[in-house]
């Protein structure tokens, strides 16, 4: 069974977003610049940044732009994002961009399912 492993939240005004998720809720939030990309540390995590408490997730936000999805998406971890995308397609969901390599890191798709709702896979590199 593939898990909800992260969340992203898109942000018109990225400072202003994210001083309102750090004051209201008390997250960790650390920019990633080569990458366009803020981490959202809701859990403490261990040295593989991965959430200490068992069930927990962190997420990432980013700046909102024509071809970022407009409202938050939950992202399901998966072994291949190809795959993922083919059962998709096969169970009435639609590719909204496909696999996109992150460095070193991994690659991620996002897609739409049978109602509408944008959600992101995401694959780690190994």
């Amino acid at each position: 069974m593939d898990k909800v492993i992260h969340f992203e939240i898109p942000a018109g005004d990225l400072d202003r977003a994210k001083e309102f998720y750090g004051s209201a809720f008390g997250w960790g939030i650390d920019d990633v610049p080569e990458v366009d990309y803020t981490i959202l540390r809701t859990v403490e995590v261990d040295e593989q940044q991965m959430p200490k408490e068992p069930g927990a997730i962190n997420g990432g936000m980013m700046q909102r732009t024509p071809t970022t999805p407009v409202s938050p998406v939950l992202t399901i971890g998966v072994a291949s994002v190809e795959d993922a995308l083919k059962r998709i397609e096969d169970a009435g969901g639609m590719v909204v961009q496909p696999r996109t390599e992150v460095p070193g890191m991994g690659a991620f798709a996002y897609f739409t399912d049978t109602e509408g709702n944008t959600l992101g896979l995401w694959e780690t590199a190994g």
